[in-house]
């Protein structure tokens, strides 16, 4: 069951008077969902994270972007109906420049003790949260039971916990680096590879290949609206198709990475989509 956090409201209140951008969480711990204009960030996103935006919902429906640290916001009455219903509060870390590594069973505790630098510890539910000062990409799963939460992520607010907080040590920016993309390898090293052990692989076919990734890059250019969600939806369809092959070269990702940029995406935000993508298919 989710921990419930008593008077929400005071908590973000107090949260963002600690420069802490706030948002509140309803039950099963998650965000509201994003009303009509929003919804798969329609809108753009929020301009202060570096996404094209802006976005003028003044509704929290937006995950780790609803965060803020303007009380007239948090009290707005745009807000009222999410507080009503919030069983507790979540922040920002990245953009309180704060990194948190979600520890969540005993293992993983174990292993953060034996190789990460103390700093501030948080009991949750099932582990820890290890807080540290700096701000860096987030990722789940760098390891059994291990999660790194910074930008464009939330935390769920379980008080200010004990210890001295640590600057962020490069032990923990190493857990967000991908190994090397065996889905960018250049086609002469795959020679011999087969599919389910039959035949070659069809995604060699040069006919193939290229009329999926033109495909790929003509959904991306006619998007009217959700460039962001179009992006990762397109790089998860075509590393679903031929990722794991390493059928894929460097031409064939700078051709869609183009195409998202040709819409207004920015080069770091290709490279999470194209990670995120990866990562959401085991690659």
């Amino acid at each position: 069951m989710t921990q419930s956090t008593p008077h929400p409201q005071h908590t973000a209140l107090s949260l963002a008077a600690s420069g802490v951008p706030a948002l509140p969480l309803r039950r099963g711990k998650v965000p509201f969902g994003n009303c009509t204009t929003c919804a798969d960030n329609a809108c753009g996103g929020r301009p202060t994270m570096k996404v094209p935006g802006p976005c003028r919902c003044p509704a929290p429906c937006h995950a780790w972007a609803a965060a803020t640290t303007d009380p007239a916001v948090i009290l707005s009455p745009h807000w009222a109906a999410a507080w009503r219903r919030a069983v507790c509060v979540a922040y920002h870390p990245g953009d309180a420049e704060l990194t948190v590594v979600d520890l969540d069973d005993a293992d993983a505790i174990a292993w953060a003790r034996a190789t990460l630098p103390v700093t501030r510890t948080v009991p949750t539910t099932r582990g820890e949260h290890w807080i540290y000062r700096g701000a860096m990409a987030s990722r789940n799963a760098v390891r059994p039971g291990v999660d790194v939460k910074s930008t464009m992520a939330y935390v769920r607010w379980l008080g200010h916990g004990t210890g001295a907080m640590a600057a962020l040590p490069d032990a923990v920016r190493a857990l967000a680096v991908k190994e090397p993309s065996t889905a960018r390898r250049a086609p002469q090293a795959l020679s011999g590879l087969r599919t389910g052990g039959q035949g070659e692989c069809p995604h060699r076919t040069p006919v193939f290949l290229e009329r999926g990734v033109a495909m790929a890059e003509q959904r991306i250019t006619e998007a009217a609206g959700a460039v962001h969600a179009t992006v990762y939806r397109t790089f998860l369809a075509v590393l679903s198709r031929h990722g794991r092959c390493g059928c894929l070269t460097d031409t064939h990702v700078a051709r869609l990475f183009t195409a998202a940029q040709n819409k207004g995406e920015t080069p770091r935000h290709c490279t999470d989509a194209w990670t995120n993508a990866r990562t959401a298919l085991g690659l």
